[in-house]
């Protein structure tokens, strides 16, 4: 929302500069995103001008050589612009003086005829996006007359970045009542007090029994509960015509493009009150009939912005008899827009449910302005503020004559929301006494209507907070922020009595997990909890996988951060690609954070079930026995761009693959004194054949692989591999801190190497696991350190070769003890089909 702080100053002036405002209002809750300056800084050269004679330039078609009065005498400027003439009194800048943007103004010539100065348009002095002349000026102020005196140059604009709860902040008088309660400076009356006067109008509808706006047009609303409320008044003998130039300062800096009186008159109230309007040309209204009503699945109109859309049954639209003519809350439609040739108005005020405009605003991918304010809620007793200002600036810039009566289709109204404001629980919250009469002028300043009640508050809620302060601690926190939390409430330590703080055994861990990562080379990131909804497409993880439905925000700031991440992937996969756009070609980054799971689909037969009760692929688990509606399973992610090791002249420099990512997981799970198992698995954003599932004592903890060529071209990523685990299963096997003390032997160890034959789907872990149980005690450790395929094994078959390490506490093993226990080994080997390779 930008708020120029001329028409704010009309309303409520602080004395304030624009910084120190700015900085007010972001400590009592206003969020001031920047301050912009509009025009030039300094009005220094700017001037009033008389046009006094207009010749045509000799050496030039389109230029025109201009004798103008600037008040220190006469002048010669030479101007481009089509619209200059004789009489007219413009706006000038002298030679000296500096333009917007820096360019300073000097003599020169422009085709051999000297020009002293420049004759201006409203866009060079920024007071409009585009201009197709220069700008006229009323005749009241003489030449000579500083400009800054006619027109607020160097004009300061707050940007401000409203919440969602503060509709009322969506419009100017709602900022200026938020700086009269936080500065104290006095507010002007409420711009809607004063009404239009009612004129009589000729050749249009009946004479006898008098004229009604009811005897121009009619509304019928068939859904009341999505337009609680629709307001409409008649204007006839309306003139269409360039607005004023006050009015179109004032659209411009606030960010909206002047067109017409009629349009921008309903886009200046909007802006002032947040509450939007929209004007029809009456005469393109088939008999004066309007329908509110849904749309018919698949039907179809073009809006303003000249794109045909296509709605669906819960899309809410203004129709006239021939069809629909706007979609409600959002855009009108080209059929009944105004135009030059209109001369009767019919001005929609109306309420709309917000639920309904926002969803349909996502359905069609339009946004607006006034979709902006409807969406948030606004109640429906704005509309008829709104038109009592549109309706006075109609009959005062349009020349129009407002029909009697206002047409008025309203479902129940809102109660006034009335609540109980108790000076205990105030102090109570805040820590802090604020007197009773100073929370009432707190209340009163920002609208709320206060009585006292013994010690305590009957506090009143205005219409345009009606949807915002629903509860007490609502209250007190208005109180709170206009007494102002930065300079009073005290600062204090929360009360602890004998608790002493500390990490939880989980958080020590976790702590743990994400050291050994950076130990590791790993860097952390932290990505959005936030994506959109296509990220599992993305990642091609079919519709039937729990990842694939994803937990939808109500309120999202964009769709593309409209779902909550069913997994860290994509995250880690955005952070990747965008380094990896800026020329980054070996990354290796972490992420520990949540994911959100949706309920999977049920049924015994489903992948992702085990019996009644669902299970996160990943090994997520869902709190209790029974479904739960969403789960938040900590996950720790990592990916590996490029090499994990630098180049140098001895080597290296080779991309990091699946053993390289599977070495990582193990470094980190021994860390924690935990041992991982990998079996063979798909996941559809892997590599086939180069995956595998990540499981802690037989309970399932992730995945790890080489990510699957097509989702690392979604990513624009050469090549990538990546693991996801579940850290509720590691934490659990965890061992760190439960060590037991072990006494240094000094006796020498055993070392055997071992080549053992097994078919070529077993895998290495089974081989080692079985190799160790044989082992018993004395055999200490077991690590493969070679694999060959070939001939000399056989088809089908491969031979893993493993270093045995045998050690005793007591003693020096023997040759004889070592072979028994290789015996043994042999044996449990055969049991999986295994055979020694001699």
């Amino acid at each position: 929302m930008r708020v120029p702080l001329s028409w704010l100053r009309e309303y409520c002036d602080p004395g304030m500069e624009p910084a120190a405002l700015a900085d007010r209002l972001v400590m009592t809750g206003t969020e001031v995103e920047r301050i912009e300056t509009l025009g030039p800084e300094s009005g220094s050269g700017f001037v009033v001008g008389k046009v006094l004679e207009r010749e045509q330039h000799p050496n030039a078609d389109r230029l025109s050589v201009c004798r103008v009065d600037t008040g220190e005498g006469e002048r010669t400027i030479v101007c481009g612009a089509p619209n200059v003439d004789a009489g007219q009194t413009v706006a000038v800048v002298l030679p000296g003086a500096t333009m917007p943007g820096g360019m300073k103004i000097r003599k020169a010539k422009l085709r051999g005829v000297p020009s002293e100065g420049m004759i201006l348009s409203a866009a060079e002095l920024e007071i409009a996006e585009e201009a197709d002349g220069i700008m006229l000026l009323d005749d009241g102020p003489a030449p000579g007359t500083p400009l800054a005196e006619v027109l607020p140059l160097g004009e300061a604009v707050l940007e401000i970045e409203v919440t969602p709860n503060r509709s009322d902040c969506f419009g100017v008088h709602g900022v200026a009542r938020e700086v009269h309660a936080i500065s104290g400076a006095p507010l002007a009356a409420d711009p809607w007090i004063e009404d239009a006067p009612e004129g009589t109008v000729t050749g249009y509808g009946p004479v006898a029994g008098g004229e009604s706006a009811a005897d121009y047009a009619s509304v019928t609303v068939e859904v009341p509960e999505l337009c609680p409320r629709f307001t409409a008044r008649v204007f006839a003998d309306v003139t269409i015509g360039p607005s004023p130039l006050w009015l179109q300062q004032r659209l411009a800096a606030a960010g909206q493009r002047p067109i017409n009186n009629v349009v921008d008159i309903t886009n200046y109230v909007m802006l002032l009150t947040a509450q939007p309007l929209h004007a029809f040309d009456l005469d393109r209204v088939p008999g004066g009939e309007l329908i509110v009503r849904t749309a018919s699945e698949g039907e179809k109109m073009t809006t303003l912005d000249g794109v045909e859309r296509t709605f669906d049954a819960e899309t809410v639209l203004v129709c006239d008899r021939e069809g629909p003519s706007g979609v409600a809350g959002i855009m009108g439609g080209q059929r009944s827009e105004v135009s030059e040739e209109t001369t009767r108005v019919l001005l929609e005020v109306a309420c709309w449910n917000g639920t309904n405009i926002l969803r349909t605003s996502r359905m069609l991918g339009l946004r607006s302005e006034a979709s902006a304010r409807f969406e948030k809620q606004l109640h429906p007793e704005l509309c008829l503020r709104a038109q009592r200002i549109a309706s006075r600036l109609l009959v005062e810039l349009c020349g129009a004559k407002m029909v009697p009566g206002t047409i008025d289709v309203a479902a129940e109204a809102p109660e006034p929301r009335r609540l109980a404001l108790r000076a205990a629980r105030v102090s109570g919250l805040l820590g802090m006494t604020i007197s009773q009469a100073e929370q009432q002028a707190y209340l009163e300043r920002l609208g709320f209507a206060a009585e006292p009640e013994g010690e305590d508050l009957r506090v009143t809620v205005p219409p345009e907070r009606h949807y915002d302060v629903t509860r007490e601690v609502d209250l007190i926190e208005e109180v709170a922020r206009v007494h102002g939390i930065d300079e009073h409430l005290p600062t204090t330590l929360p009360s602890t009595g004998e608790a002493v703080g500390g990490l939880s055994r989980e958080q020590r861990l976790r702590r743990r997990a994400e050291d050994a990562l950076r130990d590791l080379g790993f860097d952390q990131v932290v990505g959005w909890s936030f994506t959109d909804p296509g990220e599992a497409g993305r990642l091609r993880i079919p519709s039937g996988d729990a990842r694939a439905t994803p937990v939808l925000l109500a309120n999202p700031l964009s769709e593309e951060q409209s779902a909550m991440r069913t997994t860290l992937l994509g995250s880690l996969l955005d952070v990747a690609a965008r380094n990896a756009a800026r020329g980054v070609d070996a990354l290796a980054l972490f992420e520990s954070a949540r994911v959100y799971l949706t309920d999977p689909p049920t049924g015994r037969n489903h992948p992702h079930m085990e019996g009644n009760r669902p299970v996160d692929p990943l090994g997520g688990h869902f709190a209790g026995d029974q479904p739960a509606p969403v789960a938040e399973p900590h996950r720790l992610a990592a990916i590996a761009l490029g090499s994990l090791s630098p180049r140098s002249w001895r080597g290296g420099g080779e991309a990091a693959d699946f053993f390289a990512l599977k070495g990582v997981a193990e470094a980190l799970a021994r860390g924690l004194g935990v041992e991982l198992a990998f079996a063979p698995a798909e996941e559809p954003f892997l590599h086939p054949g180069r995956s595998a599932t990540v499981s802690v004592g037989g309970a399932p903890a992730g995945w790890l692989g080489e990510v699957h060529p097509l989702v690392c071209r979604t990513w624009d990523l050469d090549a990538a591999s990546a693991f996801e685990l579940d850290l509720a299963p590691l934490l659990a096997a965890a061992t760190l801190g439960e060590e037991a003390y072990e006494d240094v032997t000094t006796f020498p160890a055993v070392y055997q190497d071992l080549a053992v034959v097994v078919p070529a789907e077993t895998p290495a872990s089974a081989v080692r696991e079985a190799i160790l149980g044989a082992g018993g005690e004395l055999l200490q450790a077991a690590e493969v350190f070679d694999l060959y395929e070939g001939e000399q094994v056989g088809e089908g078959r491969k031979s893993l070769a493993l270093n045995l390490e045998f050690r005793a506490p007591d003693r020096t093993l023997t040759d004889e003890e070592v072979n028994g226990l290789r015996e043994g080994i042999k044996a449990k080997l055969d049991e999986i089909g295994g055979t020694l390779r001699e």
